[in-house]
């Protein structure tokens, strides 16, 4: 592979998350990889390569880790669903992560709950100025958004930690006990951090674009399934559209 092209690496967990964009995308071609499917294409002025993580850490710490060592990545974006957990931050609305950690690290007594051994750090941090950039480009989007029958507010963009770990939270006493030991954590979700941490090691920019499908507790607010399909896979494609549209080439 000629290891001057930097593709742009959209990275989804669950089929329904990515499905709206796998079909604005123009077809080109698929390679397998350690049984995952790699859609490259070139799209909005972009070598582009879109892929299934699967779910959990260990399935996208695998998959970037792919990305990077065979497909000449240079930037990733993630984008799917979340928990909430921040005060206001609600069902439909969108967070962008600028840092990310994995709240079921725990290696004390060697080293403080949630540090990553080796790094000395819990929060790993998203490229700032592609952080930004998805931020006022979610912001454009949801402002031209129609409010769905799914939806009970008009959804708004938030910035700040995205916390993941391999537990799907939906119980009111896990989602209590996380906002008790990471209070500024915005949402939880079971990828975000794996791929920050691959991401880190090889010194490439990232971006975690999540929409909030729940409260992370015991009420189901929306049926799930359809507001992936009608409302975050939609979100995922407007976004991340218009943020190839505006990145740098």
């Amino acid at each position: 592979m000629n290891q001057a092209v930097r593709r742009v690496a959209i990275v989804a967990a669950m089929p329904e998350e990515l499905s709206a964009l796998l079909q604005a995308m123009p077809p080109d071609k698929q390679v397998q990889r350690a049984g995952r499917t790699f859609w490259l294409s070139q799209w909005c002025g972009h070598e582009v390569v879109a892929v299934l993580s699967r779910i959990g850490k260990v399935a996208a710490a695998t998959t970037t880790t792919l990305l990077l060592t065979e497909f000449a990545v240079g930037r990733v974006l993630f984008t799917g669903v979340a928990g909430g957990l921040g005060e206001g931050v609600r069902v439909g609305d969108v967070v962008v992560a600028d840092a990310l950690l994995q709240h079921d690290m725990d290696a004390s007594p060697l080293f403080p709950r949630f540090e990553l051994p080796g790094l000395g750090v819990d929060r790993l941090r998203a490229d700032a100025d592609l952080v930004a950039l998805v931020v006022q480009v979610a912001g454009e989007v949801l402002d031209k958004a129609h409010l769905h029958g799914l939806l009970q507010s008009a959804p708004r963009v938030h910035q700040g930690l995205v916390i993941s770990g391999d537990l799907f939270v939906d119980t009111t006493a896990e989602s209590a006990a996380l906002r008790l030991a990471l209070p500024d954590a915005l949402a939880v979700e079971m990828e975000g951090a794996a791929l920050a941490q691959v991401c880190h090691d090889f010194g490439v920019p990232f971006a975690v674009i999540r929409t909030i499908s729940d409260r992370a507790d015991d009420a189901a607010h929306v049926d799930f399934q359809r507001f992936v399909l009608e409302v975050a896979s939609r979100y995922s494609l407007a976004v991340v559209k218009a943020v190839l549209e505006r990145l740098p080439r």
